[in-house]
């Protein structure tokens, strides 16, 4: 048997330009997704990640001291990533 699907109870509208719908539904078309879908999950992740960033994390000991000397470790400067981060993105061009 399919599991049950959510009903879907709430609505987002959203305004926007012709522009951006046009992009925004080359996305989800490339995707694989309907507009609602590539939005939505899109949406998600990125609130997902923001939140993240406010939650509280403990760890052991011996774990606790290596993530703090990992962030104490002197940077390393890796050439080529600094020339490729310095030019102009592929969006860009």
């Amino acid at each position: 048997m399919a599991p049950a699907v959510a009903q879907k109870e709430a609505r987002i509208e959203v305004r926007t330009t012709n522009e951006r719908k046009a992009f925004i539904t080359r996305g989800a078309n490339a995707n694989g997704q309907n507009v609602s879908d590539f939005i939505l999950s899109s949406a998600q992740e990125k609130a997902e990640m923001i939140l993240a960033d406010q939650k509280e994390f403990v760890l052991p000991q011996d774990r606790w001291d290596k993530f703090v000397a990992a962030l104490e470790r002197p940077e390393t400067k890796h050439e080529r990533l600094a020339r490729l981060m310095s030019e102009p993105s592929i969006l860009e061009r």
